[in-house]
């Protein structure tokens, strides 16, 4: 069965740039000022106050993976680094790439895809009016997406749910925020122009989501 990896990097818009009903909406739960500024902060993880700035894809049987990421003004043409193909795009052009490659694969692998990946790309697609190829999103259960968020926990059934990193350090894996970039330094690295520095953390998050599909395939997939 042809599968394929993913990830997606995302950053929040700029909470003035909102109009004044939105910004009063998302803080009226607010009880202090720094609840507040955390709300300002936190922008990126809804794809209505979000945008997608990188996917990266790997296919774990070929090793062959590419990273298509947003690089506003900048000059540098598609790039490729220790096998790994980089192409900077805008949003659009990354959800369009991203639906015409998922079209040559029957299962997808993801760490979290079901609560964040796969309904921000989804919902980000439709914002933006690109058709989608596929169902992101079928029963929990099936095999056509495996999230190992869920299926290293038992669906839940281990009582507290643990992050990439948690996970990669108890199987022995080199944790892609061992480079000293995690996610929260996602959307001062694109202020700053630093958009392949994205693009090549999200792909550190492929690697070591691959590394743990190994092992839940090799040692907890008992049927």
């Amino acid at each position: 069965m042809p599968r394929l990896i993913f990830d997606i990097e995302t950053v929040g818009v700029d909470f003035e740039s909102l109009d004044t009903q939105s910004q009063e909406y998302l803080v009226k739960s607010a009880r202090t000022p720094e609840e507040a500024h955390l709300v300002k902060t936190n922008l990126s993880f809804s794809p209505l106050t979000g945008q997608i700035v990188a996917i990266g894809i790997l296919n774990p049987d070929t090793n062959k993976g590419a990273v298509y990421f947003q690089a506003p003004d900048w000059d540098q043409k598609d790039s490729e680094e220790e096998g790994v193909q980089y192409f900077p795009v805008t949003e659009k052009q990354i959800l369009e790439r991203f639906w015409e490659v998922i079209t040559h694969y029957d299962q997808f692998v993801t760490f979290n895809g079901r609560s964040f990946d796969c309904p921000y790309i989804m919902i980000r697609s439709a914002i933006l009016k690109v058709q989608p190829s596929k169902n992101l999103m079928p029963n929990r259960y099936w095999d056509e997406h495996i999230d190992l968020f869920d299926r290293l926990g038992f669906f839940g059934a281990v009582r507290r749910g643990m992050s990439l990193h948690m996970w990669c350090k108890a199987f022995g894996i080199k944790s892609p925020k061992a480079g000293g970039v995690t996610g929260h330094d996602v959307a001062q690295l694109f202020t700053d122009g630093n958009y392949l520095d994205i693009a090549r953390y999200c792909f550190g998050d492929l690697l070591a989501t691959q590394q743990l599909f190994e092992y839940w395939n090799k040692y907890m997939n008992i049927k």
